[in-house]
């Protein structure tokens, strides 16, 4: 594959640009500047989310239309969901120590997202190695459901609904929060696009 075609390089750029941002995050009264982990953590869980769906969506209209280009892009979408899922629990044990002096390990939600980290990255391994477009469909909608019927009903303790980035009433982080999301919407999009290209190339 050359280098000029591959959108790592892009998304290497991307990745940069998002730290670079996220540094410049404003302030909050009560975290002050800490709270730009829990900016860049709030988008990475979102982004991770989103790319799920799309990836349940993907397989269902591939399994449903029989087209080979949903169940790859599925398959695509799946494996740069669990790469943001992975990479935001770093992110989420970063955040709780630099905001709250420790690490809450035990808190349902962290838990849970560890479990689906770990059952994840070995569904993707499996489809990987299987290589069946339909198995690979079904598996990343069957997945995206469990995950969201078992988050809705996870109890809250540091995640309170409702968000509190979108109720603040502040304009600012809430227009901060919108750009970085949407800046690791893109890194996802050149991810996904590499993914792709893998499996054209293969």
């Amino acid at each position: 594959m050359s280098k000029l075609k591959s959108p790592i390089p892009f998304f290497f750029a991307t990745l940069l640009l998002i730290v670079l941002t996220a540094f410049l995050g404003p302030e909050e009264e009560s975290l002050g500047s800490n709270v730009r982990l829990v900016y860049l953590h709030g988008a990475w869980v979102l982004t991770a989310e989103l790319a799920f769906a799309l990836s349940a969506l993907a397989g269902l209209v591939g399994l449903v239309a029989r087209r080979d280009v949903f169940h790859a892009l599925s398959a695509a979408l799946g494996r740069v969901g669990i790469f943001f899922w992975v990479t935001y629990l770093p992110l989420s044990m970063l955040a709780m120590q630099s905001n709250w002096n420790g690490l809450f390990l035990a808190e349902p939600r962290f838990r849970l997202a560890l479990t689906f980290a770990v059952v994840g990255v070995l569904l993707q391994l499996g489809l990987w190695m299987l290589d069946q477009k339909w198995l690979t469909s079904l598996a990343n909608l069957a997945f995206f459901i469990v995950l969201r019927v078992i988050f809705a009903t996870a109890e809250n303790i540091m995640h309170p609904p409702p968000s509190p980035i979108f109720n603040s009433g502040n304009y600012a982080i809430i227009g901060f929060f919108v750009g970085l999301n949407l800046l690791a919407w893109l890194a996802a999009y050149f991810l996904t696009r590499w993914f792709l290209q893998l499996k054209t190339d293969n």
